[in-house]
């Protein structure tokens, strides 16, 4: 084989491993350029939404049925507003119940459905009443501390 060809076959083998490279980083980010098909938007008010980003996923039973859009502040109820777009396939009952969930104990954090069992579904642009924010580690160990500390003290 000629040193040209030579050539010729390695850079095709270097543009193959950076498509790859892209690809891959693409789904692990979750930022895939595959379109769901149809969605319709929906928000949900939180008092803590802990690390929740955008493009974090929207779960029920366990099934990504959407991803989060848009995270904002709400400067007059000092809460933030959460952007949803699910996809149109999955419809959600008016008291469906949004939480904050871990993946794990240190895992990526999402919003779960959890589904309620009124006849009307909840339509695009509508706000989900029922919310759960997200708990906070750090104040279940500071509380938890706390609460032995004073233990301590009742005792003597």
């Amino acid at each position: 084989m000629n040193k040209t060809m030579l050539d010729l076959w390695v850079g095709i083998f270097v543009a193959i491993g950076i498509v790859s490279l892209a690809f891959l980083s693409l789904k692990v980010g979750n930022m895939s350029t595959s379109s769901a098909g149809d969605i319709y938007h929906l928000q949900a008010k939180f008092d803590n939404i802990g690390g929740l980003k955008v493009r974090a996923p929207v779960k029920s039973a366990g099934v990504v049925v959407g991803r989060i859009s848009d995270i904002r502040f709400d400067p007059e109820a000092y809460v933030a507003l959460v952007s949803m777009d699910v996809d149109a396939r999955y419809k959600f009952p008016r008291d469906t119940f949004a939480t904050i969930n871990t993946s794990g104990l240190l895992g990526e954090q999402y919003i779960g459905f959890e589904v309620g069992g009124d006849t009307e579904m909840l339509k695009a642009g509508d706000t989900i009443k029922k919310t759960q924010s997200a708990v906070v580690l750090e104040k279940l160990i500071s509380q938890f501390m706390f609460n032995k500390a004073s233990e301590g003290v009742d005792k003597k």
